[in-house]
């Protein structure tokens, strides 16, 4: 048993002095999701990093570009032989929704856009207000400019 694991479980609080407590996880309750919208979709910034073996950059260049013509919303691609981050927002309900749909997005267009054979090694996802919040403070991934797909 974890030390203060009993005083947790409603035991008697039997830790000796020094012995650190257990954290237990507490249920939001009604009340809380009473708060929240009606599962209202926000924007969320995506920050998707691939890494693999040497690719041809022109390869790399082409998939990318082929990508961002197949779905529009892929704000901004910067490459290397090796590696790539891939920016863009993604409208969905939370977090959860927007980081399942950009971890699927490189293995599921892999195919279609001719794609290096890369897997995932990074991902941020951020709210909105989040993203702001960085790029008013001066810190943070710099606002995409130029939009489009461009070499490190």
């Amino acid at each position: 048993m974890r030390p203060g694991a009993a005083a947790s479980r409603g035991g008697p609080a039997s830790r000796a002095a020094g012995e650190e407590r257990a954290l237990t996880s507490v249920a939001t309750g009604d009340a809380y999701e009473a708060e929240l919208p009606a599962e209202q979709p926000r924007l969320w910034h995506v920050t998707l990093s691939v890494s693999g073996d040497e690719a041809p950059l022109g390869e790399v260049r082409r998939g990318l570009e082929q990508l961002a013509h197949d779905h529009p919303f892929l704000l901004t691609s910067r490459y290397a032989g090796d590696h790539a981050e891939i920016r863009y927002w993604e409208e969905a309900r939370d977090l959860h929704d927007a980081a399942a749909v950009a971890l699927r997005l490189w293995g599921e267009h892999r195919q279609t856009a001719q794609l290096p054979p890369w897997e995932i090694v990074g991902l941020e996802v951020i709210d909105r207000e989040t993203y702001h919040q960085r790029i008013a403070e001066g810190y943070g991934p710099l606002p995409a400019t130029p939009v489009g797909v461009h070499p490190f």
